[in-house]
């Protein structure tokens, strides 16, 4: 009786936990390089019942789009689980070339990831808790973050292992206005791995405000958060 007790109990605590987040976000992200602004990113998060759905559409902006003038659309859907988001399809595609286009498969029943990009078609290893390269930014705000936060995650050909460590708390100023926030940074093994910054503000779901990502072939990426919406 008492273990059937603790395991309502578990139930209930994890119900309550999910009922307690937000069903539907707007974001709107501004993207800066070397204080330029070079593109915007609008994001759209819904959940309905067990599942939801992710769409995530960058376009150029400012000097950029005298050059490239794109657009890029992530899309991630799956379940809601008690342990957060588990997905089950994961696409990326331009608006005006098939490069660098994406489709993904998660088959968690056999743990393999199926999936199609230029003239691959294979299927690779799925670990459990995989997330893919746009629901991972989501899955924050199933976890209670420690010192250290680690997720296998899929840009939709492979699966990597990233571990984020804990920086310190931080009060950061946004557009969207200021948020006290968990700062995280990427442990990576070797200068070759690109780095990325994680800023989740603390009351707000532990949603991403400000992400920073270092290619060491490229520069420097901002991702700020310019506009916030949730209910």
């Amino acid at each position: 009786m008492k273990a059937f007790i603790a395991l309502l109990a578990s139930l209930l605590a994890s119900a309550a936990a999910h009922a307690s987040l937000p069903t539907d976000i707007a974001a709107e992200y501004r993207l800066v390089v070397t204080g330029l602004t070079i593109g915007h990113v609008s994001e759209t998060y819904s959940r309905t019942g067990d599942t939801y759905a992710i769409r995530s559409v960058a376009r150029a902006e400012g000097p950029l789009k005298l050059f490239l003038d794109e657009q890029l659309t992530l899309q991630s859907s799956g379940r809601v689980t008690d342990a957060g988001l588990q997905p089950l399809s994961f696409t990326q595609h331009r608006a005006h070339s098939d490069k660098g286009a994406i489709r993904a498969t998660f088959d968690w029943k056999h743990g393999l990831m199926h999936t199609q990009y230029g003239d691959n078609d294979k299927q690779v290893p799925l670990p459990d808790a995989t997330q893919d390269r746009i629901s991972v930014m989501y899955q924050f705000m199933n976890l209670h973050p420690g010192a250290t936060v680690t997720m296998p995650m899929s840009n939709g050909r492979k699966v990597d292992v990233y571990t984020y460590r804990f920086v310190g708390e931080e009060s950061l100023e946004t557009p969207a206005g200021r948020f006290d926030t968990m700062h995280y940074e990427r442990v990576t093994a070797s200068a070759k791995e690109g780095k990325a910054q994680v800023w989740l503000a603390k009351d707000r779901f532990n949603f991403p405000v400000r992400v920073v990502f270092d290619d060491p072939k490229g520069p420097r990426i901002e991702q700020l958060l310019v506009a916030l919406e949730a209910h």
